[in-house]
């Protein structure tokens, strides 16, 4: 069964209903990138009438988390995957609809077959950049993605 936004949007609002209530959606996946918004809203906000950091971070991670679901799920493999590091630059207020975008899905191919061929671990990042309705970038989050095939 191949991954779709509506299907990845129908598992966050069961398995993470946190971003979901808070309005993560993913609007594109394919092989090459994820794509994901949230708005802001009253209850994402935080006290300086913008979105909460961590709101952002549950939609930049999920946009570069999906890629890997997708690139497990087409390896036919069982793979573990983890966060094990990450990092973000705030550089304007996130207020109204923004947008996460991660073009690593071709870097993230490369390193699940090597995980997969090895059989050992690979640590890798992944980049997601969030933009608001006028295209200017608000946040840039990093992602250190632990992938191994599991045993």
């Amino acid at each position: 069964m191949k991954l779709t936004p509506s299907k990845l949007n129908s598992f966050t609002a069961i398995k993470l209903p946190s971003a979901f209530l808070c309005g993560v959606r993913t609007k594109v996946l394919n092989n090459k990138q994820c794509i994901t918004t949230v708005k802001h809203r009253w209850i994402n906000q935080n006290p300086f009438k913008s979105m909460f950091w961590a709101v952002q971070g549950m939609a930049a991670e999920f946009s570069t988390g999906a890629l890997m679901i997708a690139k497990i799920q087409e390896s036919g493999k069982k793979v573990s995957m983890l966060v094990t590091s990450n990092n973000a630059t705030f550089t304007k207020k996130a207020t109204g609809k923004i947008t996460f975008t991660c073009n690593d899905g071709l870097k993230a191919s490369e390193i699940l077959e090597k995980a997969i061929s090895t059989g050992e671990g690979q640590t890798f990042w992944m980049k997601s950049v969030g933009t608001n309705e006028a295209g200017v970038i608000v946040s840039t989050f990093n992602f250190e993605w632990s992938v191994k095939e599991k045993s």
